[in-house]
């Protein structure tokens, strides 16, 4: 692709003059190429697939990573917890019915120990949740944003891959232990009383199930022939 820019674009306009057809004037000009001559038209269009993976990876990461500018009142009838009366009431409601129990216990005792460290926790809980940015109901509740704005993946889309890779886990070491121990001369037994030191390999390995899964899913081995 070349782009041919004249240089006297810039000079006021003037009447035209008419010219003599012997004597054409030569108007100088500014060639830009993007290509240069020597170009081979085969480099240009072999592009490798990693190259073209990697930029749309790349490009993907950016746009999500681009999130939105968080709003102060973002979904309607939820205000963040922190700013919530209601959230306050509740914390105040529940360490004061704490403290009344805990009059009725001497100082030191082992019940009083345990409101103590109960209040704590209360307290503790309840200020995480006005920093982690949560957003409550008008009965003072955190509520959980499950529509995918990705302001609230931390409160239901981040923990939801996590429950489902560790119940993959579970379940393939599972599998596993299950299929490892079929040719045993009594493999019931080994249910019953379980075998350690396979099982702990199996549980290392394991943690790679989703590779794992796919895998034997190409290779057909994913699920029983007899089935």
């Amino acid at each position: 692709m070349s782009l041919t820019i004249p240089t006297n674009l810039s000079k006021p306009m003037l009447k035209p003059k008419l010219s003599s057809p012997s004597s054409p004037k030569s108007r100088p000009m500014i060639l830009c190429s993007s290509t240069s001559q020597n170009t081979n038209p085969e480099k240009i269009t072999s592009t490798s697939p990693l190259q073209t993976f990697s930029a749309a990876l790349a490009l993907s990461s950016i746009i999500l990573s681009a999130a939105p500018v968080p709003a102060m009142a973002d979904i309607a009838g939820l205000t963040p917890c922190k700013e919530s009366k209601q959230f306050a009431k509740r914390e105040k409601q529940q360490i004061k019915k704490l403290e009344s129990s805990l009059k009725l216990y001497a100082p030191d005792s082992a019940p009083a120990l345990a409101i103590k460290a109960t209040i704590e926790k209360t307290k503790r809980r309840f200020d995480n949740y006005g920093k982690a940015g949560l957003l409550c109901g008008s009965d003072g509740l955190p509520h959980l944003i499950v529509s995918g704005d990705q302001r609230h993946w931390g409160e239901f889309i981040t923990p939801g891959f996590l429950f489902l890779y560790i119940a993959g886990w579970i379940g393939w070491v599972g599998r596993s232990y299950l299929i490892a121990i079929r040719d045993e001369k009594k493999p019931t037994e080994k249910e019953i009383i379980i075998d350690v030191p396979l099982a702990s390999r199996l549980a290392f390995r394991g943690f790679s199930w989703p590779i794992a899964a796919y895998r034997e899913f190409v290779n057909g081995d994913l699920i029983a022939k007899d089935v």
